[in-house]
């Protein structure tokens, strides 16, 4: 899943693209700590399986002010790795232009006077999440900009103190366990579905 959103709370803003990769293949119940998650077969129940996941993640992901707290209460409650504390990986080499509709978001008047920042959001061997990250330096300490250029501290740990909130603007699901068009297909004969009925107002 994809998810498109800024963090906000003045003097902050950040617009970022979050891309959530990994978390899920590695979330099969786990036999122990210390052996590989049980690989996933393609069939009914796994697709449904995956989907519950994608969906309860992409939920609580969404609950959240910080994706990275997300993913570290994920790790920790399927229990993939002793230590669920997630680090920013650099990744170098990468420069992007925001967008107008980014500066518009960022309240910048320039591309000047925002930085770019892409990362991989890392625990143990697993790669959570890749993430692009446009901010404006100028709203922030310089300590908190020198631990965004040299550390791997994730962005929301640095600015935490700034008490930051994210406004999701779109959410793509990347992968669909069923195929585009697939509700508009025949069906095969069978007992008709039941659904729960609202409950009238007195």
């Amino acid at each position: 899943m994809s998810l498109s959103s800024f963090v906000s709370r003045a003097p902050l803003w950040r617009a970022f693209r979050l891309t959530v990769i990994g978390v899920l293949l590695a979330s099969a119940p786990l036999l122990a700590l210390a052996q590989s998650p049980p690989p996933w077969f393609d069939t009914f129940e796994s697709r449904l399986e995956i989907l519950a996941l994608m969906q309860t993640l992409n939920a609580g992901i969404l609950a959240s002010p910080s994706a990275t707290q997300s993913l570290e209460k994920w790790r920790r409650d399927h229990k993939m790795t002793d230590d669920p504390r997630i680090v920013a990986r650099l990744v170098k080499g990468f420069d992007k232009i925001p967008t107008a509709e980014q500066l518009q978001r960022l309240q910048a008047p320039s591309a000047n006077e925002v930085k770019y920042r892409r990362v991989e959001l890392r625990c143990g061997g697993h790669v959570l999440s890749e993430a692009d990250n446009w901010y404006v330096p100028g709203r922030l300490t310089a300590e908190m900009n020198k631990l965004l250029e040299t550390s791997d501290t994730p962005f929301g740990k640095v600015v935490q103190a700034l008490r930051p909130y994210r406004r999701t603007f779109a959410v793509t699901i990347l992968w669909s366990p069923l195929p585009d068009g697939w509700e508009q297909r025949p069906r095969a004969r069978s007992q008709l579905l039941a659904f729960p009925r609202a409950r009238q107002s007195p």
